[in-house]
Order: C-alpha cells, then structure tokens, then sequence
C-alpha cells in the first residue's frame, strides 16, 4: 500500500512540475512573443491611423507619395498612392502593411509619421491628439527633378541599366532610375513576378545596389592619380607600345584594336587606349590609385540619407565577396576598369561630379527639406564636403581632356548643340562573347557644371559612347532645359 501511495506521489509530484514549467513558459518566455503579435497587429493599426507625411519632387512642385482613405469597422486608415507608378519607385520607396518599407519612405519614416524629436513636430502632433484629429506627418521636399528622371527613364526604355544625376555643388541626387522597375503601387504583385525566371530583378535599386566594372570611365580615377603625383600632365608624353601588351604574361589590348604609339595623356584619354593607362597604373603604383579611389568613394558605403542596406561598395570583388584593400590585384588591368573591379553607378556619377566640384566630393542628398503639418521647416539639408579629391588644377586639366572626349574622341554622342559637355565613355566585357557593360559619365556645362550623370546600360552589343552616351545627353539636356537649374 505504501508503495502504491509512494508511486501516487511521484507523479503526482511530476505533473506539478510539468504544470509549473508550461505555466512558466507561456507567462514569462513564450507571453512576449504573443503580445509582440498583438502588438504587431496594434500598430500596423496604429501606423495606418497616421496621415501619412507627402513626398514630393523638388521644390514641392508634385505629389510623388501620397495618400488614400479608407474606413475600416469605424477605424479611419491611411494607405500610400504613388501617382507616378513605377517613375520614383526606385528612389522614393514603398509603405505596405505586409511588405515593409523601403528607400526614402523608410530611411525618413520617423519624419513622415511624425515620430522624430523634432519641437515642431511633437507640438503640431500634441495639438492633432487633444483636438481628436488625425496624427499627420511631416512633408519631404526631395531633390529629384521631373524633367530629370522623367529623361532618364525614357531613355532606359526596355533596357536594363541604371542612371545617376547630381549636382555637382551640393550632392543633391537630381535623378536615379534602375530599369527594369516595379509598381509601387502594387508591391505585393511585383514581389511575386519578381520571383519569376528571367524577371530582371525589378525590385534591385541597380543605381545604388548594382555593381559593374566600370571599364574605361574608371580611367578618369587613374589620371587622377597620374596628375596629382606630378609626374604627368595632360601633355606628357606615353608609349602605347601597338595594339597589345603583356601584363603579367597575360596579353592586354586596345578594346578596337587601335594601335597606340606615342601619344600624349590627354590624348590617351579621348582614345581611350588601354595599353597607355595600363602602364600609368603600374607606374604610379597600387598605394596612390587606390588612396585616390579611397578619396572619390570607393571601399565604402556612400554617406547618403537612403537605407544602408539599399547601398552597396565600390571596390575589389571576389565570387561575390568584398575584398580588403590589402589584397593582391592586377594593377594595370583596375587602372582600366577591368580586373575585380566594381563600382556603382552612383559611385560612377560622383566621380563626375567631384571633378565638375572643382575636386571636392560632397555628400549625395534626396530630400531637400521636412515640413512640419503647420507649414514649419523641421529641418533642411545643407550640402556636406567629404573630402578633397585632387586641386583644383587637377580638376581643370582632367575637365579639359573630358571635353575632348566628347568633342572628338569615343564620346561625341552626348553633344548637345552648342553646350559644353565633358564625358568618358567606358565598356567593360562581361564574360559573354557580343555582351558588354556600356557606361557612359559626364557633366555640364562644363565651364560652369550644373548636372553631372552616370549611365550604364546591361549586356548590350553596343559600346558606351554609342547607347549610353545619349541617354546622359538627354537626361542633362531635359534638366538644363527645365528652368530648374540656376
């Protein structure tokens, strides 16, 4: 009988022990997990009962992010509209209940939500709450122009490829385009095609994320390099030594095989003849092109107001992997573009930029300013310097040898009439027989440059100066025709 009664207790004793653990569990490990459901539900509840801040395009001249309303079992919800489809996708973002957020709708969410710190805000968002009105955010006035973007766009077509404009003064990103796109306005339908074979990547902000050898408009970093040691100006004197040369036993030719003698640096670079930057970038060496690179941008993320994680590094990549500036590389075949070098297209646009600068690099910047529901300004960009490039000298010499470029030598698709346009163009293989990269950077006018732009077109047969040159001719002639630019 004891034994029994003994046997009783145990378990008894266990399923105690049991109940105490279960109860544990789903009072202290498992309850935050639940309410962080409930929660989830609350405040995408909450989200959606904000009147969500607009975003416009520069100068506040159009909606490109607006709202709709819609009342839900008595509940008043705000859910995004883009008016312009798939135009700003890229640059602007989406906000969805399922899918998230990205680009500016995600980087400024606190501005637009009226959740930042900002006195303004918290007193316009303090009155809405005792009056019973809907929360409403803050406005963001961005840099991007219509003409702009609307150019870019056009001329991406179909095509694959990206477009970068800035200006040059301030950093002011004045368009960014990736094709193929996607509708913002259909998110959850352009994420289900984009898993579709043969899709494009749509949802891919390829003018911060996509990354290309950048082939000969990377020649403009070299003559950086060769000019600011003092060994080189524009005049100096190169042997091009023929059509091909042997870099690390491996032949290194002239992309049309062009036969290259005795030709100066500036006119190397109208050219574009490989066999001559392929000496100067051995001959300044790895440590000064790569502090030069280091000074334009690449090896890290841009200092721009958009999502870390929507941007990418230029630099030296191996299978997809990003390697250290310590690594061993082909110096004479990076000093052309090629090697394991890549490079985004708004790092290719700041290149150009920087020299239309006079030598200083600034900060990219989308949004101009955030305006308070009240009509205050809760905060405005200013144009931030990074770091100085090259001396102003420099800048003028390599600006000379880029208008050449354009006037003619491989560029003279990106003239616009009587504008001044300085250029590079690039083409950079692919590892496809017939397909390559086509780049094309360039500002204007370029005595006094008011927009500077970097284009690449994917896997194309066609060479920079023929497919992408145009595109950044028209995009810079919409901007300066606009009336915009001052």
């Amino acid at each position: 009988m004891n034994a029994r009664i003994g046997r009783l207790f145990w378990i008894a004793a266990l399923g105690t022990l049991i109940l105490v653990t279960m109860t544990a569990y789903w009072q202290i490990w498992a309850a935050p997990d639940l309410a962080a459901r409930e929660d989830n539900a609350r405040l995408v509840y909450r989200q959606l009962s904000v009147k969500r801040g607009l975003i416009y395009d520069a100068g506040g001249r159009t909606v490109l992010a607006a709202n709709k309303r819609r009342v839900k079992n008595g509940i008043t919800l705000y859910l995004r509209r883009y008016p312009f489809g798939p135009l700003f996708a890229q640059p602007v973002g989406y906000n969805t209940v399922g899918e998230g957020r990205t680009a500016l709708e995600l980087y400024y969410n606190d501005y637009l939500t009226s959740s930042n710190s900002d006195l303004a805000t918290l007193f316009d968002k303090l009155g809405d709450k005792l009056q019973g009105q809907t929360v409403t955010g803050n406005d963001l006035v961005t840099s991007l122009s219509m003409p702009a973007q609307r150019a870019a766009a056009r001329g991406l077509g179909a095509l694959h490829g990206a477009v970068v404009a800035l200006e040059p003064q301030t950093g002011r990103v004045l368009a960014m385009a990736s094709s193929p796109g996607y509708n913002p306005n259909d998110v959850a339908g352009a994420i289900k095609r984009a898993a579709a074979p043969g899709s494009g990547s749509p949802l891919l902000n390829r003018a911060t994320q996509g990354l290309y050898a950048p082939g000969s408009t990377f020649k403009v970093v070299t003559a950086t390099a060769a000019l600011e040691s003092g060994r080189y100006t524009p005049d100096t004197i190169i042997d091009g030594k023929g059509t091909c040369i042997t870099i690390q036993t491996v032949p290194l030719c002239n992309a049309g095989g062009e036969s290259a003698g005795q030709v100066s640096l500036a006119e190397a670079l109208t050219f574009s003849y490989n066999t001559v930057f392929a000496q100067i970038g051995e001959q300044v060496g790895k440590d000064r092109l790569y502090r030069t690179m280091q000074a334009y941008g690449f090896f890290q993320k841009p200092p721009a107001d958009f999502p870390s994680d929507e941007l990418s590094r230029s630099g030296m990549y191996s299978r997809g992997r990003f390697l250290s500036p310590s690594a061993p590389v082909d110096i004479a075949r990076v000093a052309i573009g090629q090697e394991r070098l890549l490079a985004t297209p708004l790092q290719m646009a700041t290149v150009a930029a920087t020299i239309a600068n006079g030598g200083m690099r600034m900060a990219p910047s989308l949004v101009d300013k955030a305006v308070s529901p009240s009509g205050k300004t809760v905060f405005e960009s200013r144009p931030e310097q990074i770091t100085r490039v090259m001396s102003s000298q420099t800048a003028a010499d390599l600006t000379s040898m880029m208008r050449r470029v354009v006037e003619e030598g491989t560029g003279t698709a990106a003239n616009v009439g009587n504008l001044s346009v300085a250029g590079k163009t690039g083409t950079a293989e692919t590892g496809t027989a017939g397909l390559n990269n086509a780049w094309f950077i360039a500002f204007a006018p370029a005595e006094r440059p008011r927009i500077a732009v970097a284009v690449v077109i994917e896997r194309t047969p066609e060479f920079g100066g023929t497919i992408a040159a145009p595109i950044a001719r028209d995009v810079i002639e919409a901007y300066l025709a606009s009336g915009v630019a001052k």
